[in-house]
Parts: C-alpha cells; sequence; structure tokens
C-alpha cells in the first residue's frame, strides 16, 4: 500500500541475488526459496506461497499497461515473505505498521506479504496492481510525483473503488472539512485513520483529474507534466486550469459529493442510537402509566360504589 521513501538504495544484482542482499534471512529458513520469471517480472517465495506467486504474475502480465502511461519496461521483482515478522523485516523500519506491501521505485522491488496474511491486508491481486503502479509511474516520471499524485494514482490504477466508500462514512469529512494537497500528503504518516482517509482523498484527487478529460483521461496530462517537468504546467496544459483551480475543485467536489453524506449517515445512526436507547424508557413510562390510571379508576369505582350504597340507605 506504499511507496518507499525516495532514497531507497539502487540495487544493481542479479534478481536471486538481489532478493538475498534486501531480505538476508531468506536462504535461511525452514526451505530454500523458489524463483517464478514471467516476462518482465520475478517472483521470490517459499513454497508456501507457490500458487500466490503464480497467480501474482498471470495477474501482473494479463494487466501490464497503466491508466495514462506507456507500458513500462524495467524488470521488477516481486518478494514474497512467510510471514509477517519477514514482512516487517525485508519491508525496513520506515514501512507503516499497517501496509500489506511496499515499492521500492529505485531497486524496482515490491516486498509484500504472502498467505499467511490477515485480511487486513487486503486482495493481493489488488494489492500488487497498486505497488507496480507506482514502479510504473517512477520509471515514467521519475521522482516528479508529490506523495499524494503517487498514492492516489495508484490506488486509481488498482481499481481502489472502495476508497469512495470509506468517504461516505467519513463524518470527520463532514464536520472538519477538506485538507489542502499539501496537507494530504503530511496525512500518510498520521497513523492508521489519517492515512486511510489520506488513501481515499488522493483517490479521489486522481480520478477528478481523469474525469477532466472524458476521451485521453490521464494521458495527455502525463505528456505535458513530463515534457515541462511541472505538476502545474502539466494541469494548464492539459486540462486548462493551473494546479490551484484543481485544487479547488477537487475540495468542493469531494466535499458536496461525501461529506452531506458522511453527516447524514451520522445523523441516521445517532437517531437509530437515540431510539434505541429512548424507547425502553418510553414503554416503561406507558406501563406506568396505565398502571397508575388502573388504579385511579379503582377508586372512582369503589367512590362511586360506596356513594351508590349510602344513597340506598
Amino acid at each position: 500500500m506504499a511507496r518507499a521513501p525516495r532514497a531507497a538504495r539502487r540495487w544493481r544484482a542479479s534478481w536471486v541475488a538481489l532478493a538475498l542482499l534486501c531480505c538476508p534471512r531468506l536462504g535461511t529458513a525452514q526451505s530454500a526459496p523458489e524463483r517464478l520469471d514471467r516476462g518482465r517480472f520475478t517472483a521470490v517465495y517459499y513454497p508456501g506461497d507457490a500458487l500466490l506467486a503464480k497467480s501474482l504474475l498471470a495477474r501482473a502480465i494479463s494487466e501490464d499497461s497503466f491508466p495514462g502511461l506507456p507500458r513500462p519496461h524495467e524488470r521488477v521483482l516481486i518478494a514474497i515473505a512467510p510471514d509477517r515478522a519477514r514482512f516487517r523485516e525485508w519491508a525496513g523500519p520506515q514501512a507503516p505498521e499497517w501496509g500489506a506491501a511496499v515499492a521500492f521505485p529505485e531497486s524496482h522491488r515490491i516486498v509484500m506479504q504472502g498467505h499467511t496474511a490477515s485480511t487486513d491486508a487486503g486482495n493481493p491481486l489488488e494489492v500488487v496492481r497498486h505497488e507496480l503502479a507506482h514502479l510504473a509511474l517512477h520509471e515514467y516520471l521519475g521522482d516528479a510525483a508529490p506523495r499524494w499524485f503517487d498514492e492516489g494514482y495508484a490506488g486509481f490504477a488498482a481499481g481502489e473503488w472502495d476508497r469512495d466508500e470509506f468517504l461516505t462514512a467519513n463524518v470527520a469529512l463532514a464536520l472538519h472539512g477538506m485538507p489542502t494537497l499539501d496537507e494530504l500528503d503530511d496525512d500518510f504518516t498520521g497513523g492508521t485513520t489519517r492515512a486511510t482517509q489520506a488513501y481515499a482523498l488522493a483517490y479521489r484527487a486522481v480520478a477528478e483529474l481523469d474525469a477532466l478529460d472524458p476521451n485521453r483521461g490521464l494521458t495527455l496530462f502525463f505528456a505535458d507534466w513530463k515534457s515541462t517537468g511541472s505538476l502545474d504546467q502539466g494541469i494548464r496544459r492539459a486540462y486548462g486550469m493551473t494546479l490551484a483551480g484543481f485544487e479547488q475543485l477537487w475540495r468542493d467536489r469531494t466535499r458536496r459529493r461525501y461529506g452531506g453524506l458522511a453527516l447524514f449517515s451520522d445523523l441516521s445512526l445517532a437517531a437509530l442510537i437515540c431510539l434505541l436507547v429512548i424507547t425502553p424508557f418510553y414503554l416503561i413510562r406507558r406501563r406506568s402509566d396505565r398502571e397508575r390510571m388502573a388504579a385511579l379508576e379503582a377508586v372512582d369505582r369503589a367512590e362511586a360504589a360506596a356513594a351508590q350504597a349510602d344513597s340506598a340507605e
């Protein structure tokens, strides 16, 4: 789910040697690692992840193009960790605690969790697509992309539609408003909740850019960005607006589209909670009122009977 820092070391070894260098315990486990080559992709894994490795490479080959970008050519190593401890070791200390995979663009390498990953790690086919998008973007633009675009584009390329579902239920968005793009970059390192919101908003920003040109999507924008070396100039040439103008458009549209839904969802939930809390007290009160009314009616009947008896005498 994340791209490694840009200062990551550029490796120049063969693919298996590269895996052993960046993962020093790879050859010391209970069984020897295996290697699988398909096209420009190489997977290094332990026997328990053989089926996963085949599925990942099959998906990578069948969908080896990315929205708006030329087809990438760099060879890619995918190291599949046999357990979470090994994943943490291979990914390094700067990888987020909640991450399921990490891309290292400078060395054309991906480290990801294998079959022992928890359900929180997500669909591995979607995860590897996300990380490959990081590599493809870096191959074309180098280090030009800011964090929000890098992560937003990877989510967009991977088809992570559930990002919108998170925004729909994100009450903080309705109550506290939209961050700026610069603030969004900081949110990726602000803990799990803030990072999840940052991924969703970054995805939405790239989706908004793509929608500005229904015919060409991001294609012309990427070409203009690369030729000018400027994100702002790329947006100006491709979409006829400044980066600041796009930022305001993205903030307004996202706030209108998702902020109200989140607030409505929250109010509906609050109403349901109030209903569940108040209803028992209401029923108790009604029962108490009925009992009190029955007692009063009994007293009235008794008094009426006594009065009738007195008049008969």
